[in-house]
Order: structure tokens, then sequence, then C-alpha cells
């Protein structure tokens, strides 16, 4: 599995309905509120195999409030 950390801005007002249909999903590893450009950081492990950018297309991206995301591949863990 490939871990990858997605930073997610929100539209105004909808951080928190966002960060419950990500929590529906159940795709993240862990999802925290942040501040700064970003509302959202989510963890997550895209399996084997799949393609990261389609990975997050078909389950991140479709989120009602997600104005944008910024992904941020791993290669290895100390």
């Amino acid at each position: 599995m490939t871990c990858v950390f997605v930073q997610i801005r929100c539209r105004p007002a909808t951080a928190y309905k966002v960060a419950d249909a990500i929590a529906l999903r159940e795709i993240h590893s862990e999802l925290y509120s942040t501040s700064g450009d970003y509302d959202l950081l989510m963890k997550l492990y895209v399996p084997e195999g799949q393609d990261v950018g389609h990975y997050i297309n078909e389950n991140v991206a479709d989120i009602d409030g997600i104005e944008r995301t910024l992904t941020t591949l791993t290669f290895k863990a100390f």
C-alpha cells in the first residue's frame, strides 16, 4: 500500500460536512482539521497497484464542498 497525505480546502462553512462525508467512506487512516491554506489533512493508504491520481479522484475529489486538494506522496518511513 502507498501512504499519501491529502490536504483539502473546503468551500466556506463546509469543512465539517466534508469531514463527515470522508468518515462515511472509510477510506482514511487519519483525518485532522487544520489551520492555514487548507482545512483538512487526511492520511490514507492507496491499495497496491492502483493509480494514486485515479484513487483520489474517484474516492475524494467528488465530495461536495471540496474546493481543492493537494496530495503528497510518501516513499519511505523511518
